[in-house]
């Protein structure tokens, strides 16, 4: 891409270039951005095939799939390269067209791809086969070498979740079951979700545990929330109940719970004093 640049002018260059990174730095976080990003270094620089397959890699992003294939298109025409036609097949899934996908996987270009441009195509191809209702054509599709073999590539997680998604789109589960927890092995960056499909294969809900402490959190309040609804006067006549259980032994033969109706403390007072004065 570097060198691509070098044939604009050096301000245009910087300013190209600028756009570019920022597509790079957007495309997965927000690609709606990143494809605003690639609108300004197409009209800047719309001649140059990194630039038209930056435009295209963020339409696509976007799922803007007509607009991606024609910019995948230019940028294949600038460069002589197949090594997007892969993603240019993908597009035609995404446009409804999956037979154009299928024929595109069986012509000469494929041969030319590397063997992560080949492993793609067979994914893409598989694809069109599900998009087109025949689960057992895209099994056996993503049959492959590369799919058996125990060493791990940067394509071999993505390979074995498609296979294991497949299977259990055909009712296999305890197939897909095996394929998953092979993708796990292979997916050391986390890049599937094969933890979770493995977890909803075997039943197991996962609880959230900040949702959790929420939930405590809420009932917490509308606890105290209730305590300050209640009368003050019945919160005292409990405390004193509290109280008077706590400091008497009910299996005292002495103890004798007082009703509160029936004992009038003044008249208890004036018998005191009376007696007293009697003794005095």
């Amino acid at each position: 891409m570097r060198q691509e640049l070098l044939s604009l002018p050096k301000g245009l260059a910087e300013e190209v270039s600028r756009n570019l990174v920022m597509v790079a730095r957007l495309i997965d976080e927000d690609p709606e951005q990143a494809y605003a990003y690639s609108r300004i270094a197409l009209r800047l620089a719309s001649r140059v095939a990194a630039v038209r397959e930056a435009a295209g890699f963020a339409a696509y992003a976007t799922q803007k799939y007509s607009e991606a294939l024609a910019e995948f298109r230019a940028a294949k025409r600038m460069t002589g390269s197949v090594e997007l036609w892969p993603v240019m097949a993908d597009c035609e899934r995404g446009l409804g067209r999956p037979e154009r996908a299928l024929a595109m996987a069986g012509e000469p270009e494929v041969q030319k791809l590397d063997k992560a441009g080949q492993v793609e195509m067979r994914l893409v191809a598989a694809g069109a086969r599900r998009d087109m209702g025949e689960l057992d054509a895209a099994i056996v599709t993503l049959q492959s070498p590369e799919l058996a073999s125990s060493a791990v590539q940067p394509w071999t997680a993505r390979l074995r979740y498609a296979y294991a998604d497949a299977l259990l789109a055909a009712g296999r589960e305890d197939e897909a079951r095996e394929w998953f927890a092979k993708t796990l092995e292979a997916d050391k960056d986390g890049a599937t979700n094969a933890s979770d499909r493995l977890a909803e294969i075997d039943g197991v809900e996962f609880v959230d545990a900040a949702a959790a402490d929420a939930d405590l959190d809420d009932d917490a309040d509308l606890a105290d929330e209730e305590d300050d609804d209640q009368d003050p006067a019945e919160v005292a006549a409990a405390e004193r109940a509290a109280d008077q259980a706590e400091y008497y032994d009910e299996d005292d033969e002495e103890y004798e719970p007082a009703d509160d109706a029936d004992v009038d403390l003044t008249d208890e007072l004036v018998v005191v004093e009376d007696e007293e004065r009697g003794k005095a």
